[in-house]
């Protein structure tokens, strides 16, 4: 509702960033971001007028996991919606209704449709949920729906969903793995890795970890673009989900505004074999 305060991750997506910056403030609604992968700062920034918690788990670009169950605890006990963008680890990998939140989103762009094809979008809600009227009524009037043929293409590729998803898995752990043992890697950023943050509340919530990954390279972003500008198999371009492995240097992407380390790599990986890529990867490291 107008003037209401939104919640959301320190870590998302670009545009929706830009969305709580210059447009919501237009409906009076304030957004402020938290890092929620502690929830007594979720606690800390809560509100009298918070009506909704807003994040990516895992996040983009930087993989961050939040325990969707604690945040929803949290929200739901002051009165406030919970939305989870889930979109990295796919329906096969993370259910977040399941842990309680109210709405999850997917970019059906991505792995749904998972041939860089097709652009679409899925919010879904609990059954009955009081605010899919609502919904309902803004897609109505915007038009915000679905050609016959894009709805065709996402079907099919809804029907090799967990197969592809649990390649992309297998792949992107074996490269997180050999690129965290890499003495140019500073950082690597996977759920699947013991390494990470988050990797007990990953398995918990997770049936798998997905096919998303980002790492820093030592040095800077001069160091980090020479990384991606030597590449062969990897396509330096902003997507995922697709069969085709890309890669790109997010803090160039995402302009003035970014939280995002400067010697930051995002990695889509693909369906091509992980040993031709991690090869790739350790020629374009030297």
């Amino acid at each position: 509702p107008e003037g209401s305060h939104v919640l959301r991750h320190t870590d998302v997506y670009t545009h929706t960033r830009v969305l709580g910056t210059d447009f919501l403030p237009r409906w009076r609604c304030e957004v402020s971001h938290v890092d929620m992968t502690k929830p007594d700062s979720i606690i800390s920034a809560m509100r009298p007028d918070t009506k909704l918690l807003w994040m990516e788990s895992p996040s983009n670009p930087g993989m961050d996991i939040i325990d969707i169950a604690a945040a929803v605890e949290i929200a739901h006990s002051r009165g406030a919606l919970v939305v989870v963008d889930s979109t990295f680890a796919t329906p096969v990998m993370q259910q977040p209704l399941t842990l309680g939140a109210d709405a999850v989103m997917h970019s059906m762009t991505k792995y749904m449709g998972g041939h860089s094809d097709v652009q679409g979008g899925a919010l879904i809600f609990r059954e009955n949920d009081r605010t899919v009227g609502q919904v309902k009524e803004i897609r109505n009037v915007t038009g915000g729906v679905l050609s016959p043929f894009n709805a065709w293409q996402i079907l099919r590729g809804l029907r090799s969903l967990s197969y592809r998803v649990e390649r992309h898995t297998e792949n992107a752990l074996a490269i997180a793995q050999r690129l965290e043992d890499h003495p140019k890697v500073e950082r690597v950023h996977y759920p699947g890795l013991s390494s990470h943050p988050g990797h007990e509340v990953a398995k918990r919530q997770m049936k798998g970890f997905g096919g998303m990954l980002s790492f820093r390279v030592k040095g800077g972003a001069r160091e980090a673009l020479a990384v991606a500008s030597k590449l062969k198999l990897f396509i330096n371009a902003t997507s995922l989900g697709g069969v085709e492995s890309l890669i790109e240097h997010r803090y160039s992407i995402e302009g003035s505004g970014s939280v995002t380390p400067s010697n930051l790599l995002r990695v889509a990986v693909g369906l091509e074999a992980a040993e031709d890529l991690i090869e790739d990867l350790e020629q374009a490291l030297e």
